[in-house]
């Protein structure tokens, strides 16, 4: 029996939103540590891992170790359903082919019950090494968010260039070019606000920007956002979820001259 219970539907929704655009189905690995998800996404470009620990949700069951092997889509509709105070509760039998998914308004005077069909989806789970990175980013999310928006109305990729003490984005296309650069900052009053560089050595890698607008879909989960960076190893961007876990995304950096997906 698994059953878990979280006292705002919210952070959920906002999960599944940062995760409907990239992968189609999914499974959820449920532990006693909490709740897990790794996939690559459907065109084998990026990969995106999640983390939701036991200690942040209000309680948590898990007789066994189970996988809830679901479709993205309809996981995210029924969420819909949720009002984002709403408590949310998931409940599975560990060999049911079932996933309930129960809403309850905080005054208690509404309850909602959905199920939905589990799917048996066969996932490879990709070991994901510890590593040291030449450069970390730590900046506002909202940020990160508008410069990859920004740069896709001139070109299809970023070139990221990290230097101590800063950080430049820049673009090239048929239109023109551009360059968005980004200083760290000293004095901050509201630490969701403050840009901070650490650089073990710089960094210049060039990355698609169709994905890292993908990635920005978990803008809301999280104030800030970090960038892991070295040469020839995917780059991470993560959200934390504050009390809860993390949202993660790997997206390998492009080879000079590399035809465009």
């Amino acid at each position: 029996m698994f059953e878990c219970r979280l006292p705002k539907a919210e952070v959920l929704k906002k999960t599944m939103d940062a995760l409907k655009d990239l992968i189609k189905e999914a499974v959820w690995d449920v532990s006693a540590q909490g709740l897990s998800l790794q996939s690559m996404d459907s065109s084998h470009v990026s990969l995106v891992q999640v983390t939701l620990r036991t200690e942040g949700f209000d309680t948590f069951r898990c007789d066994k170790n189970i996988a809830l092997g679901v479709n993205m889509d309809t996981m995210q509709k029924l969420m819909k359903c949720a009002s984002n105070d709403d408590n949310i509760t998931l409940k599975s039998e560990d060999n049911g082919d079932l996933l309930s998914l129960i809403f309850e308004s905080p005054n208690g005077e509404k309850t909602s019950e959905y199920e939905m069909k589990l799917m048996d989806l066969d996932i490879e789970q990709l070991g994901i090494p510890d590593q040291e990175y030449s450069c970390t980013i730590k900046m506002p999310s909202g940020e990160f968010q508008r410069i990859c928006r920004d740069l896709s109305n001139i070109g299809e990729s970023v070139n990221i260039t990290v230097v101590k003490g800063g950080v430049d984005f820049s673009a090239k296309g048929d239109i023109g070019n551009a360059k968005i650069h980004v200083t760290e900052s000293s004095n901050v009053d509201n630490e969701k606000d403050a840009v901070t560089v650490e650089v073990n050595e710089p960094v210049n890698l060039t990355f698609a920007l169709r994905y890292l607008n993908f990635f920005t879909k978990a803008t809301p989960l999280s104030g800030q956002v970090s960038l892991s960076i070295s040469p020839d190893v995917p780059l991470v961007v993560a959200y934390e979820i504050e009390d809860l876990g993390h949202v993660k995304y790997f997206l390998a950096p492009k080879i000079e001259n590399e035809d465009d997906e």
